[in-house]
């Protein structure tokens, strides 16, 4: 039975099918890419980093003692580079979040309110530190600077950053 069609037709016409269903294939490869790519830079978008004098000025906005400023720059400077995106998973399973690196052993818990502080773990991620200075300030409060070792290793009894400039 023929319909009309050779067999040279035929594998033309197959290899364009193939081919317009891998082109497609491509196409939806590019597109789910581009959507993680996209959601991925929304999550990082969050963070932020702050310069040492933007740092100061939202410490005192939160109501930071402008007398331990120099302390509290260095602390969050040797603990997560001034990054509210920082984390760093530890030894014993727990892991410090954010600009203060609070620790989830004590302070919060992992997907879900918890800790001394009553937060998420997660939400000291973002670049609203209001949360992540409540809780710094209770553990200052129970601590002071000695509960960071950052700031144990590398402020203690040394020049401190200047910002009095700012």
């Amino acid at each position: 039975m023929s319909y009309g069609v050779d067999e040279e037709t035929l594998r033309s016409r197959l290899f364009t099918a193939i081919h317009r269903k891998q082109m497609a294939s491509a196409k939806s490869d590019i597109l789910l890419k581009s959507i993680v790519t996209i959601s991925l830079l929304c999550a990082w978008s969050e963070a932020k980093v702050f310069t040492r004098c933007q740092l100061a000025k939202e410490l005192i906005r939160y109501d930071f003692p402008r007398t331990f400023l120099s302390n509290w720059v260095c602390l969050i400077e040797s603990e997560s580079g001034r990054s509210t995106s920082k984390t760093l998973q530890l030894p014993n399973t727990s892991a410090n979040y954010g600009i203060f690196q609070i620790n989830s052993k004590t302070w919060c818990r992992k997907g879900r309110k918890g800790g001394l502080c009553e937060m998420k773990c997660e939400d000291f991620l973002n670049d609203d530190i209001s949360d992540d200075a409540r809780c710094a300030k209770q553990i200052y409060n129970r601590h002071g600077f000695q509960g960071w070792p950052g700031w144990v290793n590398k402020c203690r009894g040394r020049p401190l950053p200047d910002v009095l400039k700012c």
